[in-house]
């Protein structure tokens, strides 16, 4: 008789954990669908990036190699009402021609509330970076026509903040194209160039541009 008492003990405990489990996973379910409605309404749109300077205060052409530092700011607009952004992670670079010319530089983890605007003013800098020789020579070439297309890029991570609810890390990816303009006439302001020698050049940012920005 015990042993038949022990059983329906066993059989009673089975049917109360399994009953705690199942209502555990359903109010995690009711959690997670909750907070996907809230995310689908408030739907979050991706923040909007403005590079408003670029200085290139030196740049040494070499053979095959490039060094250079420059001073960017950075912009950022979080343009929901409703959705606050983590940036978990913003590493900036600057590059020329798709090679990279500084080395990427990490910005401090942030919180951006609603229609909140950040600037950021790094300086960037590259020593000795390898590069082809057909970027150095075109570079040396732009440089002399009084003109430098570069592109500031931001490669990070962020995450959707609302209420209390955060959403997992996404992959942030943002271009900034910039002209630069170089002194009169074509000759760089502070330097000189002669063949495939170096040259220190400081050149002028034209006007803030647009970003675009993918995930």
């Amino acid at each position: 008789m015990s042993k038949e008492k022990h059983h329906k003990h066993e059989h009673h405990l089975r049917r109360c954990c399994g009953g705690f489990a199942a209502c555990l996973l359903a109010l995690v379910l009711i959690v997670a669908f909750i907070a996907l409605v809230v995310y689908l309404a408030l739907r979050p749109t991706k923040p909007s990036f403005f590079l408003q300077d670029l200085q290139l205060r030196s740049v040494d052409l070499g053979d095959p190699s490039l060094s250079a530092t420059a001073q960017v700011t950075l912009a950022s607009r979080n343009p929901n009402d409703h959705v606050g952004i983590f940036y978990r992670r913003l590493d900036v670079f600057v590059t020329y021609r798709d090679e990279p010319v500084t080395v990427p530089i990490s910005l401090p983890p942030m919180y951006q509330g609603h229609r909140d605007v950040t600037i950021w003013s790094p300086v960037l800098s590259g020593e000795s970076v390898p590069v082809a020789a057909y970027v150095a020579d075109a570079m040396k070439q732009d440089i002399a026509a009084g003109y430098v297309a570069l592109q500031v890029k931001v490669d990070g991570r962020v995450k959707w903040k609302v209420g209390s609810w955060v959403s997992g890390s996404y992959h942030l990816f943002v271009s900034c194209p910039t002209m630069l303009a170089a002194g009169p006439g074509g000759v760089p302001l502070g330097g000189s160039l002669n063949g495939t020698g170096g040259a220190v050049a400081s050149l002028k940012f034209t006007q803030p541009a647009g970003c675009t920005v993918g995930t």
